[in-house]
């Protein structure tokens, strides 16, 4: 007989979408970390996650910034593929414990670090989560600031922070930060389906607006101006091979925070070919032909405007449509809502939720990410270019031994057989209570990766180490993976 105890709500899914058992333990379980009783995403809707998570601000400036390095199109091409093959390969394999299992990066974590040690993992993720967050609310509030001064332009001296600013933002910017901040925590309250069905629109929403773009350009330039290569080709033969590779490692740092949590999505994968066709087409196929699109939009910059412009929101308000303007500027906001809410949003949610199960529901950890990510001031953290440096080599250095002990543990280790109820239990004779709950070679190995990787980040005046810092997810990963290895067989 089935009882209410055992049909919850997970995730803001609907009733029955969760199954709790009579024997999980209350400090390890409430209905959002509970295993999914029905998985119902198929390819598609991990197609429209990646192309959410590819299809914003940060996105197109990273694509573009690619092809700015000086390399030749073809060679830039191949690093772009190089680097999103690298992620579509590891996100399948971070994917397959949270699908078989139907649970959040958080508590598969538990299979590794023990019932109460993935904890360590949740609250590294969850923090970095935070930061990101804010920086990307702020960058759609910038793009929001373009609409609202094109169609009011008597608010310009809002937009001034010597005139009208606080703690480093004007009165403008405060608004829009606001607005978005509400509308962010509105979707994400309503529950998981709900933001399926967003992000289902906002990637393909980008592509109508990208197309349109481009089409506009061309108009006005013509085909001939089209120029695969955003600067002077400066490297050939084995010079290009460094820059490759630290392209390479540019886009794999660049996902490298989806990439740790994507068992919070393929948790839903009603199969994992599901899983592995949407992450085919979502990451390989959708990047490449984003990427051609930024690049062919970028390059018609310079003919029709006079100089290279690499921030679509920039591009759009040159246009001399206001309609254009006001559409192409709240697609691209709307497009960094959907990203923020998939990778900075839903992650920390389940991770802090993870921590105190019973205090902190999913909803409870997602606004206690929105809070903290005002807090932080996040637009002067991305007003300094050496801080956005750091942060990004920060994060590698600390994701990377996460992402490799969790692959480690599970494919050779593990050999891919999990004990679901005993990732809910606090009893000694479960298979994942480890030492009072903590296993000491996960979190050694973590602790021997994350220093390692970080030296380079820290003397980055060191003979060498400014190029090794680009590398500090692959560092880190590798020790960490190599590390905990080394201490089970021991």
């Amino acid at each position: 007989m089935t009882t209410s105890n055992d049909i919850v709500e997970a995730a803001g899914m609907p009733v029955g979408a969760g199954l709790i058992k009579p024997g999980y333990d209350p400090r390890l379980t409430n209905e959002d970390l509970a295993p999914l009783k029905k998985q119902s995403w198929g390819s598609y809707n991990i197609l429209a996650f990646w192309m959410s998570d590819v299809h914003s601000v940060g996105g197109y400036v990273t694509a573009g910034s690619l092809f700015a390095l000086g390399l030749s199109s073809w060679q830039v091409l191949v690093s772009l593929l190089a680097g999103i093959s690298i992620v579509y390969f590891f996100c399948n394999l971070v994917a397959k414990p949270s699908q078989a299992t139907g649970v959040p990066y958080p508590v598969i974590c538990r299979t590794v670090f023990g019932v109460l040690g993935a904890n360590v993992p949740a609250i590294i993720r969850g923090a970095i989560a935070v930061a990101w967050y804010g920086i990307q609310t702020y960058l759609a509030s910038a793009a929001l600031d373009v609409v609202v001064l094109k169609l009011f332009p008597s608010l310009l001296p809002y937009a001034d922070v010597n005139q009208y600013g606080f703690l480093g933002l004007p009165l403008l910017g405060w608004c829009s930060y606001a607005v978005l901040w509400v509308l962010q925590a509105a979707v994400f309250w309503t529950g998981m389906e709900t933001i399926r069905r967003f992000i289902d629109f906002c990637g393909p929403a980008v592509y109508v607006v990208m197309i349109a773009l481009s089409g506009y350009l061309i108009y006005k330039a013509g085909w001939g101006n089209i120029n695969l290569s955003l600067g002077e080709v400066k490297y050939t033969g084995f010079d290009a091979v460094p820059v490759m590779l630290g392209a390479i490692a540019l886009v794999v740092s660049y996902f490298s925070g989806p990439m740790l949590n994507f068992g919070d999505f393929s948790r839903y994968g009603k199969s994992f070919t599901a899983v592995k066709t949407g992450n085919l087409l979502g990451l390989p196929v959708n990047f490449l032909f984003f990427s051609i699109l930024v690049v062919v939009t970028s390059s018609l910059t310079i003919p029709v405007f006079g100089e290279l412009i690499t921030d679509p929101v920039t591009t759009v308000a040159r246009i001399d449509s206001t309609f254009a303007i006001v559409l192409g500027a709240l697609t691209f906001t709307i497009a960094t809502i959907g990203i923020n809410i998939v990778a900075n949003f839903i992650s920390p949610a389940f991770d802090f939720s993870n921590v105190s199960p019973q205090r902190i529901s999913w909803r409870a950890g997602g606004m206690i990410a929105a809070v903290g990510s005002v807090l932080i001031t996040p637009w002067n953290l991305y007003n300094n270019p050496d801080v956005i440096h750091y942060t990004l080599e920060t994060l590698g250095a600390f994701i990377g031994p996460l992402f490799g002990v969790l692959i480690a543990d599970y494919y050779l280790v593990k050999k891919q057989h999990v004990v679901i109820d005993d990732l809910f239990t606090m009893k000694p004779e479960g298979a994942y209570f480890y030492r009072k709950g903590y296993n000491p070679p996960a979190i050694i190995a973590t602790a021997i990766g994350a220093v390692v990787a970080m030296v380079p980040v820290l003397w980055s005046g060191g003979p060498g180490m400014h190029t090794t810092a680009q590398y500090s997810w692959f560092i880190g990963m590798g020790l960490g993976f190599v590390s905990y290895l080394a201490l089970v067989r021991k």
